[in-house]
């Protein structure tokens, strides 16, 4: 698998830093690449709240830095790490620098395509 292969939007569906595996949010992830061949990362979560990261892809692991404003224009930073299962598939897990150190956050990606056809 490539870098380029990554390239694309993925519907997510993740849990947070903390005791519960629950699903608690879902959202859209959007890949695309810098003009150094670095992924640039944008999150769209719950429709509300916008994250962007950077990172890089070896073997088959995707890792992005990430940053957002959450409340009272704090500004959150962590990283996160992907498993590219296939092209379309990835696992990962994620952790915030003020998130509870105990636990680490969990997202899964599937690759949205589209079912429209051209006339």
């Amino acid at each position: 698998m490539t870098i380029q292969d990554l390239i694309g939007s993925y519907s997510i569906s993740g849990s947070n830093q903390d005791e519960s595996p629950e699903i608690t949010y879902k959202g859209i992830l959007n890949l695309s690449l810098d003009e150094n061949n670095r992924i640039i990362a944008q999150w769209l979560i719950n429709n509300s709240q916008q994250q962007k990261g950077h990172g890089f892809f070896k073997d088959n692991i995707l890792v992005l830095n990430f940053s957002y404003k959450g409340e009272n224009n704090i500004t959150f930073k962590g990283v996160a790490v992907y498993r590219c299962l296939t092209k379309d598939v990835l696992e990962g897990f994620w952790s915030e620098k003020h998130g509870d150190p105990l636990y680490l956050g969990a997202e899964h990606c599937l690759r949205i395509t589209s079912t429209e056809r051209l006339n």
